[in-house]
């Protein structure tokens, strides 16, 4: 019997997946084969020696110390796409708030509510609109920084809409190609794709690469009263950089998922409580992803979607399963097979992948493995994780 530890509220139809006769789910698990979390903090919590993988609802893997866990061989797993549809909608509606100063003109009627004349509210209602006229999204272009699962999904919806679309992705993958529309242009940099862009919507992850890149340069080289539009990570723009652009006119409006007190004061920010993936469809996707993302890999080793291990997946084969994690370096996959042969154990099926300095194999053989073998395993050289699966 497997065990899961949970934390947050996971919903129901992924917690659901896990067969009640193989695992056991509970917020209390002493010892779990793995944990599933949404947004749960993991830094200043020990795991128990026991946890093999971490699986996040969601996207964005910041509560989850990763660099730590690797070397202990716990995969880390996330959910890139379940929410992506959810992210698309909001987009849209950033679109059109930024576009046609509904929220402005919502508060505007709001304070009219004392108003006990018909047709003096009439009178000030006609007279208040013009201070919010906006302009339509048909024919303007949108710049789409980021074109995976959820860029794609906006790319492809902005076209439908009437609008030009330049996508910037320069670690763009075939699989996120394939679900782009080929009318989508293709910016060769990104301050190409700020200086054409009427409207411009973030869709990458914070690394060293990305914190902060909208900075004061970005903001330079933007079109002229452009719209940004943040619904990623917060720590992708420089928050003083981008009040400085809205104040001089350069950045006609900033939209964002992540309220700071400096940005809830400005009058040319809009503002939500982080809510990008907040919709039941959204997290139920996310759980079932995630539950079964674990579930393959306790029972087969199969990873899919981590963020620290390579992608790797083998049919099972009618023999006994072995996994192991090392440092990508050279002779450690030769060595282990060495030790194979001289124990006269034959090899079914195999298949290895690294991905930086991790390397992972995992190996279908025709006898089950005895201590001894596992033991031999372990005490190769760079060798740090094996698992009889």
């Amino acid at each position: 019997m497997k065990s899961i530890r949970t934390y947050n509220n996971i919903s129901d139809k992924g917690l659901s997946r896990f067969p009640q006769d193989k695992y056991t789910v509970s917020a209390d698990a002493n010892t779990p084969d793995a944990i599933l979390l949404r947004s749960h903090k993991l830094h200043s919590e020990a795991l128990p020696d026991s946890v093999l993988a971490v699986a996040r609802a969601g996207a964005g893997v910041n509560n989850i110390p990763v660099s730590d866990y690797t070397h202990q061989g716990i995969v880390v797993f996330n959910t890139p796409g379940a929410n992506a549809n959810a992210v698309k909608e909001l987009v849209l509606a950033s679109l059109l708030l930024s576009s046609r100063g509904i929220t402005q003109s919502m508060n505007y009627v709001d304070s009219l509510a004392n108003e006990t004349d018909s047709a003096a509210l009439h009178k000030k209602v006609e007279a208040g609109k013009k201070a919010y006229g906006g302009c339509e999204l048909e024919g303007k272009t949108l710049g789409v920084v980021g074109l995976g699962a959820i860029g794609a999904k906006v790319a492809n919806l902005a076209l439908s809409l009437g609008m030009k679309v330049i996508g910037y992705d320069p670690k763009l993958s075939v699989e996120a190609a394939w679900r782009l529309s080929s009318k989508v242009s293709r910016a060769e940099n990104l301050n190409s794709l700020l200086a054409r862009s009427d409207y411009v919507t973030l869709h990458v992850p914070v690394v060293p690469a990305t914190k902060g890149f909208m900075n004061e340069e970005a903001f330079n080289t933007i079109k002229e009263g452009a719209k940004l539009i943040n619904l990623a990570r917060g720590e992708l723009v420089d928050e003083q950089a981008a009040i400085d652009a809205l104040d001089s006119g350069k950045l006609g409006m900033y939209v964002a998922d992540f309220p700071s007190e400096a940005l809830i004061k400005h009058d040319k920010v809009i503002l939500f409580p982080h809510l990008g993936a907040s919709t039941r469809e959204a997290e139920e996707n996310c759980a079932v992803m995630a539950a079964d993302q674990l579930m393959d890999f306790l029972e087969n080793g199969n990873i899919v979607n981590s963020v620290n291990f390579p992608a790797i997946a083998m049919e099972r084969t009618t023999g006994y399963r072995i996994t192991f994690a090392n440092d990508n370096v050279p002779k450690v996959l030769g060595t282990v097979l060495n030790q194979l042969a001289d124990l006269n154990i034959n090899v079914l099926d195999m298949v290895n992948k690294s991905r930086d300095d991790i390397a992972y194999t995992i190996l279908d053989i025709e006898q089950e493995p005895t201590d001894e073998l596992l033991n031999a395993i372990s005490d190769v050289e760079h060798v740090f994780h094996v698992r009889h699966v």
